[in-house]
């Protein structure tokens, strides 16, 4: 099936991309088609506003994490019932790993998928500049053409006719209508990005999002432009279903909510039950677990109710010291430290697995896409074997003792303390999925020895 396809760009970062993209899903899913939403790169909070409008989970494409096949098979499989993949892109259109390379940016992904490509232009303080703005866009890369424009932040009609006039008299995208500067459709942020959906975006809101998506642009022209002939990306094979084999604990709470959902799909894949539980609620872990998967998420803003929860960080304790498998990432792993200190000095007991403590900073720590290398053959990658992911965090770390065991070849961290995994990187399991094989296994043979 040749579905409509759209990728969302933007001439950079803080352009409206998630509000133009989630309005446009909205739009659509209330037309009465079925939506596959999509985020390109390593992000975990737009996909939650993707989800919300369109009933269906969001899935990342990463032209740098993964390989151009394994994105298409990602983009074949999600869109096997879709009517419309609407794809929202990652920072400005040819922003990625590196410059001037297209890896890992909105266009490589664009040309992968041949998809319509709509520039979203912040043209609050614009007019017949926008037209240079968009003409180079289009023509920066060649054979490579933008299909639409969406003018962005525009005060007025009048404004928008001077934008409109420019852009048609010297550019070959056409403009499909604008969106009037209205702050009550700017999604609220923090130190980590956006707020989650289910955070930001009530029913309501969301309601009134898609009817100002449908009162400004020309949807009919944009699902035109995004019905596209020839492309057969790949057949549509479903991951290979294993009988379940271990239960798998996911940690998953306004703390911990971070995971790439086709990480979760293809640990079901192999044979992994996941049970969800939340550090922060619950007293126990769910019963008869045999592994634990605690994700990254914002454990510093619950940090006062994560250590509050003495018989959680006890059980988790407990549970890794008696040789179950654990993987923690990124908030996870800080989670499992001895503490977490605030940005106001405050020292917050956590686990105490590993021993040292993450401390909060007021500015960026680290961001950027990573690359591991296993240095030990214990920890679910065999030793030189080397998986993709990225870094986004504001905490740093003491040091960790020279008698805690490295998993990863620096500059990555990644430890180990008997058979709890820690490390900053949120790796994508398809970029390696023996890692995850891996975990899955030791899982079962955990369940193996504890029935015998």
């Amino acid at each position: 099936m040749n579905i409509p396809r759209i990728v969302i760009a933007g001439t950079h970062s803080g352009v409206g991309k998630t509000t133009v993209a989630t309005g446009i899903m909205a739009a659509f899913h209330r037309r009465g088609l079925r939506v596959q939403g999509f985020k390109v790169g390593p992000d975990f909070i737009d996909p939650t506003f993707h989800q919300a409008a369109t009933d269906k989970p969001s899935h990342n494409l990463d032209g740098w994490m993964l390989s151009r096949e394994t994105n298409l098979e990602i983009f074949a499989r999600a869109t096997c019932d879709a009517d419309i993949a609407v794809i929202e892109g990652v920072m400005g259109l040819f922003d990625g790993k590196s410059s001037p390379s297209l890896s890992g940016t909105t266009a490589e992904m664009a040309i992968w998928l041949d998809a319509a490509v709509v520039l979203v232009l912040d043209a609050a303080a614009m007019a017949g500049s926008a037209a240079a703005v968009v003409h180079g866009f289009d023509t920066l890369i060649l054979d490579f053409r933008i299909s639409a424009v969406i003018c962005n932040k525009v005060a007025s009609v009048k404004h928008y006719g001077y934008l409109r006039d420019a852009i048609v008299a010297r550019c070959s995208p056409p403009p499909i209508g604008y969106l009037p500067r209205d702050t009550s459709f700017s999604m609220p942020e923090r130190h980590l990005g956006l707020h989650l959906a289910q955070e930001a975006l009530t029913e309501e809101r969301l309601d009134r999002l898609a009817e100002w998506i449908e009162s400004n642009l020309d949807l009919d022209r944009l699902l035109e432009l995004g019905s596209r002939p020839n492309f057969a990306p790949a057949s549509r094979p479903g991951l290979k279903r294993t009988p379940e084999r271990a239960r798998i604990g996911i940690a998953r709470d306004a703390a911990f909510c971070f995971y790439y959902h086709d990480n979760l799909e293809l640990l079901r894949s192999l044979g992994a039950e996941l049970i969800d539980f939340s550090p922060m609620a619950d007293r126990t872990l769910p019963p008869d677990l045999d592994g634990i998967y605690l994700g990254g998420g914002y454990p510093e803003l619950h940090a006062e109710a994560l250590s509050a929860n003495q018989s959680m960080r006890s059980a988790i304790v407990q549970f890794g010291g008696g040789g179950a498998p654990v993987y923690a990432e990124c908030g996870g792993f800080m989670y499992l430290m001895r503490a977490i200190v605030d940005s106001e000095g405050q020292s917050w007991p956590m686990a105490g697995i590993f021993p040292t403590s993450a401390r909060m900073q007021k500015r960026l720590a680290k961001l950027g896409y990573i690359e591991v290398q296993s240095c030990e053959a214990e920890a679910w990658l065999a030793s030189g074997v080397s998986a993709r992911g990225h870094e986004f965090r504001y905490s740093t770390m003491d040091p960790m003792p020279e008698t805690v065991c490295r998993i990863y070849r620096a500059p990555a961290d990644g430890y180990r303390v008997g058979s709890v995994v820690g490390s900053y990187v949120h790796l994508h399991f398809l970029s390696n999925p023996k890692f995850a094989e891996q975990f899955v296994c030791e899982c079962a043979r955990r369940r193996a020895i504890n029935r015998k």
